[in-house]
């Protein structure tokens, strides 16, 4: 995205809009917007600049430095042990059904019927997991 384009567009369009005239931008804001990401792309870089225009006091556009930070998620924090877990219970799930169906992955009794998957989602669920589906042939259910 071609910022200063955008806020120069923007600058006079919401400047006139509100009444005031701008006759310089503050170079650390336009470092500022340069440098943010913009998540919410062309339509969060109109609304910061509106705001900044509407609070404005001076003839020198600026904005403020902490509407452009972003506070840490910590949803990746918790993906990677929740995906862990249900990676687990999902492969003991699979397991305890290949061990009651002897190994066998489709047809009647097969693990895929009693877990309520299609064949084919099951034998990639597998291969994903990396499940040895014949090492439960010789167990007893």
């Amino acid at each position: 995205m071609q910022v200063e384009r955008v806020t120069v567009g923007a600058i006079a369009r919401f400047a006139k809009k509100a009444g005031k005239k701008f006759r310089t931008i503050a170079k650390n804001s336009l470092k500022l917007l340069r440098q943010y990401e913009w998540p919410g792309n062309v339509r969060e870089l109109q609304n910061v600049i509106e705001r900044a225009v509407i609070l404005s006091d001076s003839d020198t556009f600026t904005v403020d430095e902490t509407w452009l930070m972003r506070e840490p998620s910590e949803v990746p924090a918790l993906t990677n042990p929740l995906s862990g877990a249900l990676l687990q219970q999902e492969r003991g799930m699979i397991e305890a059904a290949l061990a009651e169906s002897r190994g066998r992955v489709s047809g009647p009794g097969g693990a895929a019927g009693k877990l309520g998957l299609p064949t084919r989602t099951l034998d990639s669920k597998i291969k994903r997991l990396g499940i040895d589906k014949y090492r439960f042939k010789s167990q007893t259910g």
